[in-house]
């Protein structure tokens, strides 16, 4: 009883035993901290990658893809039975997207998704990353009126509004366009006009003789050459005032002409009324349509293919939000979205044809959605279409048996189900050297970038520990001060009968005590810490002026945390052993102290 009375006694009066609690409680706090925040960031990464990445799939490698899906499909359903929950086909291909934006265009690197609408959702959770509530329920790829991302104010509009008011605005300055052409045509041809009806009033005929009104030089110096015989006599008396009469003024041939010029305005007017003239942009959205557009658009023919904006759309695409868009600090320090191109917007997307060698297709596709994960390597990256068509787009569809080929096939497997054992399973069925397929779950497709966060929170785990490491060494010096300060009482005990293991007992509890406290106030700290760590990173950013965690960065709202138990019982027990630890040394050293020389200390 009395080894724990002095060591009560001895934690409460001896100040510097408070040193070794607050090293302890500190170290404690902060593996704590740092372990929450780091596993809340580790599965929130874990949610983001296998929110768009089945639990496995069954990849090709061949430039074709499957030829055979429906073959892989039922081999897949004998193995795995009813450990399967979900299975989709899947075409993916590299590509180049390119957008117009500000009048100039913008080319960027995307990787191309064929999904199949009805099974697409039920392997990974691409819907609900989607900015439209009732694509969230089930996309069909088509173009809504309006209510993308409700809540969000910094979205744009989008929508067939936003795409009928952009359609009739372009059609407008069209019209301008071609008003202003064809005003300018009319200037020009009443100046074309004008000047012919100036040389023609240069030259007039008067009783058959061409005359100048004013003479030339030549003409005045060369008088006897009028009077010659040969020239042609000039009219006189009653013919010549009669012919003078019947010829018109110039003012009457300037009204005239402008008369002419008049009417064949109107004709032109009429003619255009007519038959409207194509822009340039009107002729490639009929070409775009298809080859029947190269007639006129007055044919009842070309009517039919005829292309518009404002009524129609092209295949839809589901754009990651990153691509469209950039998240950037304005010069107040305001967070803001800029969007390149928004829902309604039509995109051009280049990739290559399934054929060898393979070939570049252009298509035109409509954006009709933003996918935001919130992982900038599939926000920046991943765009996703319907699979039939892009299937018809690469000639991945066989004109003779109407087989499709496909990319992959991905899989999902009901809770509980060990993934490392299905995938082995499915690899034994489809060997890569007969089947040319190779079979991965998600982990192995993100294994470089699981292992790189494993490795950093355990190094960080043990840079932790040494911090505690460091307050054990404080406890080590602490107890061999207080050994050499209670040498007189150690003699004083042992003259009295005390063992040696007891005095030894009395400071290795002494160090249990000091671990026990430092811990239970670090860990207390340390989930106070946790469960306030947003209000105080707000109070940091105010005092600093400057953000913890940069929303254009990591695009959080908030720091996320979780807490596991296990984590905190480990690093409790881990804090008291170093404790103990660092208290045995100094412990087999009172043990070992004679009582004769110990009373004869000072």
């Amino acid at each position: 009883m009395y080894k724990f009375l002095l060591c009560w006694r001895y934690l409460r009066t001896r100040w510097i035993a408070l040193a070794s609690i607050v090293s302890v409680t500190l170290g404690v706090a902060t593996l704590i901290v740092v372990n929450s925040v780091m596993d809340g960031f580790t599965e929130e990464m874990h949610n983001r990658i296998h929110g768009i990445l089945s639990d496995l799939v069954v990849e090709s490698h061949s430039s074709g893809g499957i030829s055979d899906s429906k073959w892989f499909e039922d081999r897949i359903r004998e193995t795995l039975g009813d450990r399967l929950e979900g299975l989709t086909t899947v075409v993916a291909v590299p590509a180049m997207l390119n957008f117009s934006f500000n009048g100039s265009n913008h080319t960027q690197q995307i990787n191309l998704i064929g999904i199949d609408q009805q099974s697409y959702a039920s392997v990974s959770d691409f819907s609900q990353y989607l900015m439209h509530p009732e694509n969230q329920k089930r996309i069909d790829f088509l173009l809504k009126n309006d209510g993308y991302a409700p809540g969000r104010s910094t979205f744009p509009e989008s929508g067939w509004n936003y795409r009928r008011d952009m359609a009739r605005l372009r059609k407008e300055i069209e019209r301008e366009t071609q008003r202003n052409r064809e005003l300018r045509r009319q200037i020009k041809s009443a100046e074309v006009g004008s000047l012919s009806l100036s040389e023609s009033m240069d030259k007039t005929t008067i009783g058959g003789v061409t005359s100048s009104p004013e003479p030339t030089a030549q003409a005045a110096g060369n008088s006897s050459d009028i009077a010659s015989p040969s020239s042609t006599p000039e009219p006189t008396g009653l013919a010549a005032s009669s012919d003078l009469e019947n010829q018109p003024s110039p003012e009457s041939l300037q009204q005239e002409s402008a008369n002419d010029l008049s009417s064949v305005d109107s004709a032109k007017q009429e003619a255009t009324e007519l038959n409207p003239p194509q822009s340039d942009s009107t002729t490639t959205e009929m070409m775009m349509a298809g080859p029947s557009l190269k007639l006129s658009p007055t044919d009842p023919a070309a009517r039919a293919h005829y292309f518009d904006s404002e009524t129609d759309t092209h295949t839809g695409i589901v754009l990651g939000i990153s691509i469209g868009s950039m998240r950037y600090r304005d010069p107040h320090g305001d967070v803001k979205d800029l969007f390149f191109v928004r829902p309604g917007d039509d995109v051009t997307v280049a990739l290559p044809g399934a054929g060898s060698p393979p070939r570049a297709i252009d298509e035109s596709f409509t954006v009709v959605d933003f996918y935001e994960s919130k992982m900038s390597e599939y926000d920046s990256t991943f765009a996703f279409v319907p699979l039939d068509r892009l299937q018809k787009i690469r000639g991945m569809i066989d004109p003779t048996t109407g087989k499709k080929s496909v990319t992959s096939i991905q899989m999902k497997l009901k809770p509980g189900v060990n993934l490392a054992e299905a995938r082995d399973d499915l690899r034994a069925v489809f060997p890569p050297d007969q089947t040319m397929v190779h079979v991965q779950s998600w982990r192995d497709t993100q294994g470089p970038l699981l292992a790189a966060v494993q490795l950093e929170t355990t190094i960080l785990n043990i840079l932790l520990f040494m911090i505690i490491a460091v307050a054990g060494f404080g406890i080590l010096a602490t107890f061999f001060m207080i050994v050499v300060e209670k040498t007189r009482d150690i003699g004083v005990l042992k003259s009295l009968g005390a063992p040696g293991s007891g005095i030894a007992s009395i400071f290795l509890t002494y160090g249990l005590l000091l671990g026990i406290v430092g811990s239970g106030a670090g860990v207390t700290l340390g989930l106070l810490f946790v469960w306030n760590i947003n209000s105080i990173a707000a109070l940091i950013e105010k005092i600093t002026g400057r953000e913890v965690f940069d929303p254009t960065v990591y695009y959080f709202s908030e720091i996320p945390t979780i807490i596991h138990p296990a984590m905190v019982v480990w690093v409790i027990i881990g804090s008291v052993l170093i404790a103990v630890l660092a208290s045995v040394l100094p412990s087999i050293r009172a043990a070992r102290m004679h009582p004769v020389q110990a009373l004869r200390y000072e």
